[in-house]
Formats: C-alpha cells, structure tokens, sequence
C-alpha cells in the first residue's frame, strides 16, 4: 500500500526485505539449561512472538564461549550441538513472516552472577553449593565491574585472539541455524564495552589507550564475523552511544566508530546506552518514552549508516514518528512485547493499516475481525 503508515513498510537490507520497521530486541530470558540449549519455553517464547506481527524478532543473545555467558542459564552457540537445538526456534519465527534475527554476546567481566529474580550478584561459595559453580571471567582490563565484584582476567594476545575466533565460529553456527540477521552486542559493560570505554580499557598496548586502540578489538570482531556471515545477510552492532559516566565513551565517538563499522560492512548500527557501572536491571528508574531515539538520529545523520532506535518505545503513535520523520530506520520493543507479543499487530490497527485483522492468523483474525463488527452494529 502506497498510503501505508511509514513503520509498516519494508526496508530491503542486502538480501534481506524486512516486512515492516517493528523489532522485537533481543532479550534474556535466563531459563537454559547450563549446556546453553534452548527447551520448550523458548520455542514457546519465540513462536509466540513470531506471531506478532514484527518484521523483524530477535532470540536472545547467545554466548559465543561457555565463561561468555551471563548466567548458567543462557543460551549458547559455541557447540555444533546448539545449531540443530536452534532450527526450531528460527522455523517458529519465521511461520508467520517474520525475519529471524539472533544477537552474538561475551558477558566478559559481567558474567559468572546469578539471575536477575535470584539477586543478580556475582556467584559465590553459597551458589557453588547450589550448583552454579563461578567461572573466571575476562575483560579488557583487571577492573570489577563494581565494587566487591570479582576481578577480571584482562586478556592477553593469545585470549583475544582466541576470541575473535570464537565470535566468527558463532556466526558460522547462527548462520547454519538459519537465522537471517546477525547482531554483535558491544555494549551494556559487557567485554566488546569494557574495550571501547576509557572507564573499562586502562591496557597500554594496541588494544587500549587512545581512540583507535580502544575500538581495535570491536573492528576485528566485526571484521571475522563479516567474513563468517553470509555475505547476502545483514549484520548489525549495538553500541552503548554514551556511558553516561564523566570520563566515560561519547556519542561523538559513536558516530566516528559507526563510520569504521559501516566501512567494513556493518548494516544497521543498533542504538543502546549506559550499563558500564552499576546494573540499572533490577532498579526502579523514570525514563521518558524513546529516551535513546536522538542517538540513532544523529548517528544516522552523521554517520550515513541506518539505525535501529530501542529504549522505551511504548505506543504506536511514538514508533511511526521515530520512522517517518527519518530519526532511525527500525524501532525495537522489548518489554513491550514481553507485555503484549501481539504489539506490532496491534500497532497496525491503531494506525489504520489494518483495520479488518488481515495480518492476524486467519483462525483469530475472522473471530476478531466479527467481534469488531458487532460491537459497532446497532442494538437490536
């Protein structure tokens, strides 16, 4: 349709259409087993976002190394065991239209902690006893990401070597998994962050120091995932644009580094903050919708590179504007789906798009689509 609100037409990303400009993030869910398959809560989960209604639905992300996680609950993608585990959840996604999409994540000196409803704190004697056992994580500097944290283990030559290898056999897997869109997560304090902020990176070789040292280790990531990737598939990367923190990394820097990322074949730069210092997770704080909608907008701007906006968009009135007025080329809902997964069909009605529930399941559609009807029909 010609006429079609702006968040529900497609954006054509290398050999990839995606249907309409709705994400649905990439979440952790936390509920794996410690051999980080998926089981029937995500196959759940994720079909029953799939049939939402967004263009584009993201699986959480998944661990490229068994000390990358956050928990002893995520899932992974280090094992050729998790590419078939995987295939389901990728096929529910895509029954119903949407693209499926998978994040790439090393938790780096944020991992070995236990469950945001169990606390969220670093694991212990009293969690070993319990069976989750901590594990030694890694960062690019020995510095706890808060105070009474376990230290780190700053990576050497050999370390990160090893793992940007890893992060390129991730994407291999996630590409025989069957998924369509790849995203590196380099932000929220996790290890790519540690690198690319001063308050993180304080290593006095190649990969810290000034600018260029700091954003080396996100560049080559992104240089051996790209190479792994399928070359007709898009690739993403979230930034955290700000640290939020005086010192910290900048949104000037954001945009000088989107430029690198699109230089070597990044798609889409995906636009977060914060979550270097203290978790915010399980704090209570007031945020105004779309709070991080003017980083994609300038990024995209200045850095001639689409964007995806993500952070409290609530309404459909709000995402529309985001798109059509050009500020970022995709919105991203997160616990706005996990509220309502039908959000993006939902948000098509709301703005007339699809007022006769066409893009619903036919066997909920014609049930919906006569109960509208009659509510609208005079009394008798």
């Amino acid at each position: 349709m010609s006429d079609a609100p702006t968040l529900f037409t497609s954006l054509a990303l290398r050999g990839v259409t995606v249907p309409n400009r709705v994400v649905v993030s990439p979440m952790q869910q936390y509920v794996a087993g410690d051999d980080g398959l998926p089981n029937d809560f995500h196959l759940q989960h994720y079909g029953r976002l799939g049939i939402g209604g967004a263009g584009l639905v993201f699986t959480e992300a998944l661990a490229v190394t068994p000390e990358g996680r956050v928990t002893h609950h995520d899932l992974g993608i280090w094992s050729e065991d998790q590419i078939e585990a995987l295939k389901p959840i990728v096929a529910a996604i895509a029954a119903r239209g949407g693209v499926p999409a998978t994040q790439l994540i090393h938790a780096g000196r944020k991992g070995s902690v236990g469950r945001p409803w169990e606390g969220y704190n670093p694991l212990d004697e009293a969690s070993a006893a319990r069976g989750e056992v901590p594990w030694q994580t890694l960062a690019a500097s020995a510095l706890p990401a808060n105070p009474g944290w376990h230290v780190p283990q700053a990576l050497d030559e050999a370390g990160i070597a090893r793992l940007i290898s890893a992060y390129a056999e991730g994407a291999r897997r996630a590409a025989a998994a069957g998924f369509r869109v790849l995203d590196i997560h380099a932000a929220h304090g996790y290890l790519i962050h540690s690198f690319l902020s001063p308050l993180g990176n304080r290593r006095e070789d190649r990969w810290g120091g000034d600018f260029e040292g700091r954003i080396r280790f996100l560049l080559a990531v992104s240089e051996a995932v790209r190479a792994a990737w399928p070359a007709e598939l898009p690739l993403f990367v979230r930034l955290s644009c700000v640290d939020d923190q005086p010192g910290g990394w900048t949104l000037d820097e954001s945009v000088e580094l989107s430029r690198r990322l699109k230089e070597i074949g990044v798609d889409v730069i995906d636009c977060s903050s914060g979550g270097l210092g203290e978790r915010t997770t399980t704090k209570l704080i007031r945020r105004p919708e779309g709070y991080q909608v003017p980083y994609a907008e300038r990024i995209r701007a200045e850095a001639q590179v689409p964007t995806m906006a993500v952070g409290l968009i609530t309404t459909p009135a709000f995402a529309e504007e985001v798109v059509a007025e050009g500020r970022a080329d995709l919105v991203a809902i997160g616990r706005e789906a996990l509220m309502n997964p039908h959000w993006p069909l939902q948000a098509a009605r709301a703005l007339g798009h699809d007022p006769n529930f066409g893009a619903w399941p036919p066997s909920w559609g014609w049930w919906l689509e006569k109960r509208a009807r009659s509510a609208s029909a005079p009394a008798q």
